[in-house]
């Protein structure tokens, strides 16, 4: 793929290949002052991960696949529910809980931009354990030149 997160400098590059050809369940791509970039692949038949994120607003974008997105104000009350394909966008508000499932036949792959910044710069999780094994390790920190909420609060997953 070739793209190196080069941290909070400036960066360009074609977003839509970058994201197609991501085979990892995570990449962060480009990590800045406020904001995040982060390409994902779900393979068939799996998900994000149910999770609320209560100090960071979320947009996603499918470039491949499609998927069924599902939020709501509880883990248990799921009230949105919206199937998407190539080039769908999802906004996730800081706080709603949700998840999104691959209900295609070939990995779903799309690009997450978070805001504030919520994973260590450059990290590659090649797959949803790597990552999970990763945050309870604390090894997926944000890097010290992001601005973060004062004392934020944990992210919360099901």
């Amino acid at each position: 793929m070739g793209i190196e997160d080069i941290g909070p400098r400036p960066q360009s590059f074609d977003l839509e290949t970058a994201t197609k050809q991501n085979e990892n369940y995570r990449t962060t791509a480009w990590s800045g002052k406020y904001l995040q970039l982060t390409l994902m692949s779900i393979p068939v038949g799996e998900d994000i991960g149910l999770e609320a994120h209560p100090e960071t607003d979320q947009f996603l974008r499918l470039d491949a696949g499609r998927g069924r997105v599902q939020m709501g104000p509880a883990k248990d009350r799921l009230d949105f529910e919206q199937e998407v394909e190539d080039g769908w966008a999802v906004f996730v508000p800081a706080g709603t809980w949700h998840n999104v499932t691959n209900i295609g036949d070939e990995p779903m792959r799309l690009y997450a931009v978070y805001a504030p910044v919520h994973h260590a710069a450059g990290k590659i999780h090649g797959t949803a354990d790597d990552a999970e094994r990763d945050e309870e390790a604390g090894t997926d920190e944000p890097p010290a030149w992001s601005v973060q909420p004062p004392a934020p609060p944990d992210d919360q997953h099901a």
